[in-house]
């Protein structure tokens, strides 16, 4: 006892330093953006503004580059969302609740999708959406998005929904229930904060996304705020710090928002005490 103790007392004098590190790393660019959105004169030095100002708040709350880009964003994001959460529901309830020859083959089918990197299916998809006459399209974005979230997000439903006990729905379907009924009546309002998880992680995503509406929307006023913050990049390396800290703590809020809402909304974890009898 009186070896380990120092042991284990270095070992998590060790384990709390990195973490403090890793803390750090994470704190000082939040910290760059917060002070620079509030200092007209903000490089990329992270420093109390001498003069506090929301000019540069003022300066970017126009339609052009603010909310229009912001609108975008939310319609994307929120219909990718919104499509990947019900394609993953239908993909993982019979994954989940049937024993069929196919089920193992087909979950490495849909990992294999997970590792695809989007770069190289850009240029096929590209050439795609041209024949279609996609392009340029803000629901053909979206569904693009979707389809590409969709591989990790029927892993994470599945095994959400493997956590909601079948006998609840044994006894609807005594009850003379169908398979759909009981989904929608008894497995959804059980996996409530399981789909709150799924749509958090598709939203973010779609919310962070540059490379796709970049490529497949042209139109200056259908470009979302992940690919309009490159506007404050002028030429010969002229950046709008201070500016750029603005739009890029206004971006953040939504996503933030979300988060909050849905997990006050559905609570911390499943609620499913005394659900089962006997």
């Amino acid at each position: 006892m009186t070896i380990a103790a120092p042991r284990q007392r270095f070992a998590r004098g060790a384990s709390n330093t990195i973490l403090i590190i890793i803390g750090l790393c994470f704190l000082v660019p939040l910290g760059w953006i917060l002070f620079a959105s509030f200092d007209t004169r903000a490089t990329l030095a992270v420093e109390w503004p001498k003069n506090l100002s929301i000019d540069n708040f003022t300066a970017i709350m126009t339609v052009d580059q603010t909310w229009r880009p912001l609108w975008n964003s939310t319609l994307l994001s929120t219909g990718a969302a919104v499509i990947t959460v019900l394609a993953s529901i239908l993909a993982a309830y019979p994954l989940s609740r049937f024993a069929m020859r196919f089920n193992k083959p087909f979950m490495y089918a849909v990992l294999f999708g997970t590792c695809l990197p989007i770069t190289a299916m850009m240029v096929p998809v590209y050439s795609l959406f041209v024949r279609l006459n996609l392009l340029d399209s803000l629901w053909g974005t979206v569904f693009f998005m979707a389809a590409t979230s969709l591989p990790m997000a029927i892993w994470m439903t599945k095994n959400f929904m493997d956590g909601v006990p079948i006998s609840l729905e044994e006894a609807a379907w005594t009850d003379g229930a169908s398979a759909m009924v009981t989904l929608r009546a008894v497995v959804l309002p059980l996996m409530r904060p399981g789909l709150a998880v799924v749509f958090i992680f598709v939203f973010i995503q779609a919310w962070g996304n540059f490379f796709v509406p970049f490529v497949l929307l042209l139109s200056p006023e259908k470009q979302p705020a992940a690919v309009s913050i490159f506007a404050f990049f002028g030429q010969h390396g002229a950046v709008a710090y201070g500016q750029l800290a603005a739009f890029s703590l206004i971006y953040s809020i939504p996503v933030l928002g979300l988060y909050v809402l849905v997990s006050r909304f559905t609570g911390s974890s499943f609620a499913m005490s005394g659900a089962v009898k006997g």
